[in-house]
């Protein structure tokens, strides 16, 4: 058993339940970040310093001046006012300092807990494998920030796709972490034995979902084609020829990214049907509410998919689908975890 200390059970579940909060607020801010095209703002990685934000007109004025540098500023907002900058660079100042303190937030329980020996020495080590994750993304989003400071007018999708999916690697890990602490067992989240391997499948299919969302999300995709079911009164989109998907240009191309996005959407909910059929054919009583859940969370990510593209991009729709991938990544973990029970 991984919890040593008993009495520390309530201390840790709280720990965990709050990272996983403050992670989905990141995540919910870091949408928005994205959706604004505020992420540029800062054009500087100052780990220290860039605690605090501009404090005064001289300051607010040297930050304006470099993002005047950078080629967004040139070719899309060379109109906008200091009063409008202050309002991107917020946004990405808030996604940088949460960050920041979901960093501390982290480390100081783990090490009070790691001094009282509440946790075994295999958790322990999971668990500052997860604190070196935390700390490798923050290089990975300043990396992801560079990719757009001299030649582009955003940052790049490839780039944007790891940021995110490391993001959710993070949530799902200390999800899966606190239902071992609920239930006072040590099930093994990356365990590549081939017993339940449809599920493991599933999830990969929701990781690769989530990449190429980031993928359409990066590249502008959404704003191509804005009709559903059909790409502008067909199947497949007009502007591609169908031998590019077969090629590594296609993850750059933003017809062919949408096309991909929408079908790995109907793959994942074919396959989810199928799952149905599996667990109401055997009669697994125990997984129907997880089941449940996680059928809910598909058809609820569908609909906001469909509703955004129809809307023309509403970055409320827009905003609700993207923090709700965090929630249906939470219901197919939790029915991998009742899973397990077998």
């Amino acid at each position: 058993m991984f919890l040593q200390k008993k009495e520390y059970l309530k201390s840790t579940t709280y720990w965990l339940a709050s990272l996983l909060l403050f992670l989905f607020i990141i995540v919910l801010v870091g949408g928005l970040t994205r959706l604004t095209d505020s992420g540029l703002s800062i054009t500087r990685w100052e780990v220290v310093s860039g605690i605090f934000p501009p404090l005064s007109n001289e300051s607010w004025n040297k930050a304006f001046d470099l993002y005047k540098e950078i080629p967004q500023y040139a070719l899309i907002n060379q109109n906008i006012s200091l009063n409008d900058f202050k309002i991107i660079y917020y946004w990405e100042y808030a996604h940088r300092l949460l960050g920041r303190i979901f960093g501390i937030l982290f480390l100081l329980p783990f090490f009070f807990f790691f001094i009282k020996k509440v946790f075994s020495k295999e958790f322990n080590l999971k668990l500052l494998i997860l604190f070196i994750l935390i700390l490798f993304q923050g290089f990975v989003g300043w990396y992801m920030v560079q990719s757009g400071l001299v030649e582009n007018v955003s940052v790049s999708h490839f780039r944007l796709a790891i940021h995110l999916n490391i993001a959710l690697v993070l949530f799902a890990s200390i999800f899966w972490y606190l239902l071992n602490v609920k239930n006072f067992t040590n099930k093994y989240f990356f365990n590549f034995s081939k017993k339940n391997i449809f599920i493991k499948f599933f999830i990969f299919l929701i990781f690769l979902q989530i990449t190429f969302g980031a993928f359409t999300s990066g590249l502008d995709a959404g704003k191509i084609y804005q009709t559903w079911p059909s790409m502008n009164n067909n199947y497949f989109p007009d502007d591609i020829n169908f031998k590019i998907l077969l090629s590594v240009s296609a993850f750059s191309e933003p017809s062919a990214v949408q096309f991909l996005h929408r079908n790995l959407a109907y793959l994942i909910f074919l396959y989810s049907i199928g799952m149905t059929f599996y667990v109401f054919f055997y009669k697994k009583k125990y997984l129907y509410k997880s089941l449940f859940f996680l059928l809910s969370m598909i058809l609820i990510q569908i609909l906001l998919g469909i509703s955004t593209l129809l809307s023309g991009l509403s970055i409320v729709y827009a905003s609700l689908h993207q923090i709700s991938t965090t929630i249906l990544l939470i219901s197919s973990i939790n029915f991998s975890y009742n899973l397990e029970k077998e």
